[in-house]
């Protein structure tokens, strides 16, 4: 099997909107990347007040929050057609977003000028009141209804095979950690006629159809579950190497502001 014409990135977020409840936002999420881009897993960085991941080649991050609940989360489009050399890490975007103080609205807007520099993506951004989410290629700002909503590398609630599965899976935000990384460890490959047609070629569009990827040089890097409440945030991920699982890291404090 060939390399693939895109990158990596977040390739499947859950995430349960519940703006009025003890927890507003419960996420489940897969992050999906070759096995050679190093990679630091969830922790508390050194030189800024983000918990999240790293991408060790560009500095970036596909996912992250700060102690005081911001939170940003992103995915790649996938489109090979589109996708340029040269561009701007598109990691960096949570952590602009994480680091500022500005509400997500107005984050959106300040970005929406520069957003055709970078290859097309989206991006869920979560300021402490309100819940956004953006999709590059069409420029387009959206709001969520409460309940479950999800994302790969398509559209927001775009029917592809693996979202339709989590979001049906997960019955409610009652949900315990064990059974939302089971359904994130979900591996089964869709048949021919349910798969979304993004431009890769066929072998790579079946590989890439189950919540839970594993070939030899790509694959499911970390399986994230983020429970952010009005006063208290839980983290908890599990990261995988080719040869398996590698490790748990667990998050717990209180909001502060």
């Amino acid at each position: 099997m060939a390399r693939p014409v895109y990158p990596g990135g977040v390739c499947l977020i859950a995430f349960h909107w519940q703006p009025g409840g003890p927890t507003p936002l419960l996420v489940a999420a897969n992050r999906d990347e070759f096995y050679t881009r190093p990679t630091a897993p969830m922790a508390w960085w050194e030189d800024r007040p983000i918990l999240a991941g790293r991408d060790l080649e560009a500095g970036g991050t596909w996912l992250g929050l700060t102690p005081a609940g911001r939170f940003a989360a992103l995915t790649n489009h996938r489109d090979p057609k589109a996708s340029r050399t040269g561009t701007p890490s598109r990691g960096q975007l949570p952590v602009r977003f994480l680091e500022g103080g500005s509400s997500a609205a107005a984050f959106l807007d300040e970005l929406r000028p520069e957003a055709g520099a970078f290859n097309p993506f989206n991006l869920l951004l979560y300021d402490g009141r309100d819940l956004l989410g953006y999709e590059s290629r069409l420029d387009q700002q959206m709001t969520f209804v409460p309940g479950i909503h999800g994302v790969s590398n398509g559209a927001f609630d775009e029917p592809w095979p693996k979202v339709q599965a989590l979001k049906t899976g997960w019955a409610d935000d009652l949900l315990d950690d064990e059974n939302l990384m089971a359904l994130l460890a979900e591996a089964q490959v869709y048949g021919d006629d349910l798969l979304p047609r993004t431009g890769v070629d066929l072998e790579w569009e079946r590989a890439l159809s189950p919540a839970f990827i594993r070939t030899p040089a790509y694959g499911t890097r970390a399986s994230t579950v983020l429970r952010l409440g009005r006063e208290t945030v839980a983290v908890l991920e599990q990261s995988f190497t080719q040869e398996g699982p590698q490790g748990r890291a667990q998050f717990r404090f209180r909001r502060q502001g």
